[in-house]
């Protein structure tokens, strides 16, 4: 049976794409909990991974100059060996080669993440568990290192922490920026590579997944149509523009316990839900 979303479900999923994505507590556990506790199904991991374009677009237009100062750098330093040099082509390469791990990992378990991973169980224990690893990072790192001083081991390390992101729960950027802490960087420069780390990984998904958001839904899960699904990413756009800013501020001038506060919290509840009613797991 295909159940059809409705246009207030999918402004609402839009709005919690655009308000979890960038901070560290997993947009695809938001989206998963919120349409299992108050739609009473899925919406696939399609959906999440086509609003989250809306999201990256954010990203895009508010990282414009540095996207764009890393591209022209990148380019130049093929011809120009002085470029190489720069902190902007280096950086390029360490999205690029930040990029891989979840890339290959990405294809390699793609099923897996698509259905098994989405168990209300397994959200609810990684909402807890990475909760406390992020806790740890927050309390253990040195927060010394600017941005100035990432090395390509800062990138295949935070690289690597951002393809434990394919799990939700875990958080993309709660894995990047917690690497990042771990490495004795400011939580603003690992914040602010975690956002730049995470352009190329997600526009690739989305547009991967785009077809199969059109297709029919698998049993039990909710259908947006094609005008439902662009709301919804204009939504994500609109709303995480917003939230990159605030994260921003929010990550130089205050600790990440907050967050870690949250997490802990919500795992806990959807767990007491899981065990005390009729939510279902899967």
């Amino acid at each position: 049976m295909i159940l059809d979303m409705t246009w207030l479900q999918a402004m609402v999923l839009g709005l919690v794409q655009g308000l979890t994505e960038f901070l560290p507590i997993s947009s695809s556990a938001h989206l998963r909990i919120v349409s299992g506790v108050f739609f009473g199904h899925d919406t696939g991991a399609s959906f999440t991974a086509v609003t989250q374009l809306g999201t990256e677009a954010a990203v895009l237009l508010y990282f414009a100059r540095d996207i764009g100062r890393l591209v022209v750098a990148w380019f130049r330093g093929f011809r120009e060996p002085a470029v190489r040099k720069t902190l902007d082509y280096r950086m390029a390469w360490y999205v690029i080669v930040g990029t891989i791990p979840v890339g290959i990992l990405g294809l390699l378990f793609k099923d897996q993440v698509r259905s098994g991973a989405r168990n209300l169980y397994l959200i609810a224990t990684m909402l807890i568990v990475f909760g406390l690893v992020m806790a740890a990072a927050e309390y253990f790192g040195s927060k010394r290192r600017t941005v100035k001083e990432l090395t390509l081991r800062d990138g295949i390390v935070m690289g690597s922490a951002q393809a434990l992101a394919l799990i939700p729960g875990v958080s993309r950027s709660g894995g990047t920026i917690s690497a990042g802490l771990f490495l004795g960087l400011t939580r603003e420069a690992a914040a602010r590579y975690s956002f730049l780390l995470a352009i190329p990984a997600v526009v690739a998904s989305g547009l991967f997944s785009l077809p199969d958001a059109f297709e029919p839904a698998e049993e039990g899960l909710l259908q947006a149509s094609g005008p439902q699904l662009l709301v919804a990413t204009l939504v994500a756009f609109a709303v995480g523009y917003a939230s990159i800013a605030w994260l921003l501020r929010y990550v130089a001038n205050h600790t990440i316990y907050l967050f870690v506060g949250y997490r802990i919290a919500l795992g806990v509840l959807v767990l007491v839900l899981l065990t005390t009613t009729g939510l279902q797991a899967t």
